[in-house]
């Protein structure tokens, strides 16, 4: 059971500033949290943290983030507000006639704004969805997971959505290779209640693998695919 709406967590060398920039992006306030800074999701968008840490990037983004439009003008708007407070444009071999936006956030993290009239993010809101790299079973483990129903799965790309609707988290791809260094993007879990060990251990059930336990109680795992995840207790 959570605690809290599910959440992505960014390492970030300045957490406040980077927090700020998607604060005025997205029309979120910003919290404290767990020594990282929090806008917070509700149950229908998901939510973002911004954690420290000074580790160099050594491998790309293995997500990113979808904002959607509602047309052209509020396309151009998103753009020229995200360049305004940072943003930069980011070449990633888009085509001419690719109606979406791909920019990079002031740490480099890439995010789209999507073409407005996409029936796939239709009804999504603003934070329309987090793509991720991942296999089909990565897929299924998170909508098992988070009692999240299907709805994308083909081949092998999977999205899941809270029952409420909102953001889509979606998983294109085959299992990537094992990762020379840490995630800086990861999902972060608060769990609620006093059986958050029995929680955690469902979620090795379901097909996790358990990493470590840091001092601050944080129990790092990792899905089928080996991507880590995080769960904080309440």
């Amino acid at each position: 059971m959570l605690a809290r709406p599910l959440a992505v967590t960014f390492d970030a060398h300045d957490p406040a500033r980077l927090a700020r920039f998607w604060a005025d992006m997205l029309d979120r306030e910003i919290i404290d949290d767990a020594g990282g800074v929090l806008l917070p999701g509700d149950d229908t968008q998901v939510g973002l943290r911004f954690a420290p840490s000074q580790a160099e990037r050594v491998e790309p983004n293995h997500l990113h983030l979808h904002l959607t439009s509602s047309g052209d003008t509020d396309q151009r708007e998103t753009v020229a507000r995200a360049l305004r407070l940072g943003a930069d444009h980011l070449d990633v071999g888009q085509r001419p006639e690719e109606g979406h936006i791909v920019l990079a956030d002031p740490e480099g993290n890439p995010f789209c704004v999507i073409e407005p009239g996409n029936a796939y993010l239709a009804g999504c809101g603003l934070l329309g969805e987090l793509a991720c790299e991942g296999s089909r079973d990565v897929g299924l483990f998170w909508s098992a997971a988070l009692g999240w129903p299907l709805v994308w799965d083909q081949g092998q790309e999977t999205a899941i959505q809270s029952p409420h609707g909102g953001t889509k988290v979606a998983w294109g791809g085959p299992a990537e290779a094992p990762r020379k260094a840490r995630n800086r993007q990861r999902l972060d879990l608060v769990l609620a209640g006093d059986d958050a060990e029995a929680q955690v251990d469902r979620l090795v059930t379901l097909g996790a693998s358990r990493l470590d336990t840091g001092d601050n109680g944080v129990v790092r795992l990792a899905d089928p695919d080996g991507n880590e995840f995080c769960v904080r207790r309440s």
